[in-house]
């Protein structure tokens, strides 16, 4: 891989790729939304380039540049949290970007297009989810991600473009939404306030972003073509740990409040990746303990 074009990629696995790219002396070109405050944190290399575009200004982009790009990495999409998951009609219209991000790969010469999909895409499942665990989303999020992964994949094969879906579990790192869990407790315990949260008994599975970006850059290299993936850990231990980890590093165990939110009606209560498929194809493993990545984020904000 020679250059990569990268949507969505202010976000906590982007801002990742891209340094891991650029470590590897892949050139980059970013598509992002002018105007966004989020592009401050994009990282500063004569590798990358961007150009200003909406997701719905993605059908009319045209390649320019004279360049021609090896990989597209698609992960810019509308509401991803919150109510905004069952905003029906916006996600319905990142099933529609999606499809104008894979004619975007086209026009710029890519000959691989990786997706990033979502665990949502499941629903509750009580085992490791693997590709082929069945899929019974539960949200507008879940249901349109599952769709934009399997039209997408018939429109690349139209195009005569590889592609690749990688069903992403939880990655936390630098450059983290304000709303996730592990940045809002970081947030919370740094200044001082109680942290609210369930019981915290289920079961979960965390990927430092590092380990996320490097994964997405061998998928890049070396994924099978038509093939879905599962992006985690591989190993899932109780939320409650976790937390109690970026507690002990902030010294703020007295500030953790367990019990005090109840469970959600269709609370998932255990999340663990298979990720055999990763290691068998691309040689890919995590390698980062838990610990390790809140004291680099923390160090990072300090």
């Amino acid at each position: 891989m020679k250059r990569a074009i990268i949507t969505g990629a202010t976000g906590v696995i982007g801002t990742a790729l891209i340094d891991e790219l650029i470590s590897c002396g892949v050139e980059v070109l970013v598509i992002c939304r002018e105007g966004s405050v989020r592009n401050s944190v994009l990282p500063v290399s004569p590798l990358v380039s961007k150009i200003f575009c909406s997701l719905d200004g993605l059908k009319n982009l045209q390649n320019l540049s004279g360049k021609t790009y090896d990989v597209f990495y698609h992960f810019a999409w509308d509401k991803t949290f919150g109510n905004g998951r069952n905003d029906v009609y916006t996600q319905e219209q990142n099933v529609r970007y999606t499809l104008d991000a894979v004619g975007v790969a086209k026009r710029f010469g890519c000959s691989t297009f990786i997706g990033a999909g979502s665990q949502a895409e499941y629903g509750r499942v009580n085992g490791k989810l693997s590709p082929e665990t069945p899929c019974f989303p539960e949200n507008g999020y879940g249901i349109a991600k599952l769709c934009a992964g399997q039209t997408s994949r018939i429109y690349a094969e139209q195009l005569g473009i590889k592609h690749v879906w990688v069903r992403v579990l939880s990655v936390y790192g630098p450059n983290d939404g304000a709303q996730t869990m592990v940045a809002s407790t970081i947030n919370k315990l740094k200044n001082g306030q109680k942290a609210d949260f369930t019981k915290a008994e289920q079961l979960w599975d965390y990927l430092y972003s590092g380990d996320a970006a490097e994964a997405f850059r061998l998928l890049g290299e070396k994924g099978k073509d038509g093939k879905v993936y599962v992006l985690g850990s591989g190993r899932a231990i109780p939320l409650k740990d976790y937390i109690t980890v970026i507690a002990n590093a902030l010294n703020a165990n007295g500030l953790l409040n367990f019990g005090a939110i109840p469970y959600s009606a269709k609370q998932v209560t255990y999340l663990c990746a298979d990720v055999s498929d990763l290691y068998t194809d691309v040689g890919w493993t995590a390698k980062t303990k838990f610990a390790d990545g809140i004291k680099t984020i923390i160090d990072k904000n300090t």
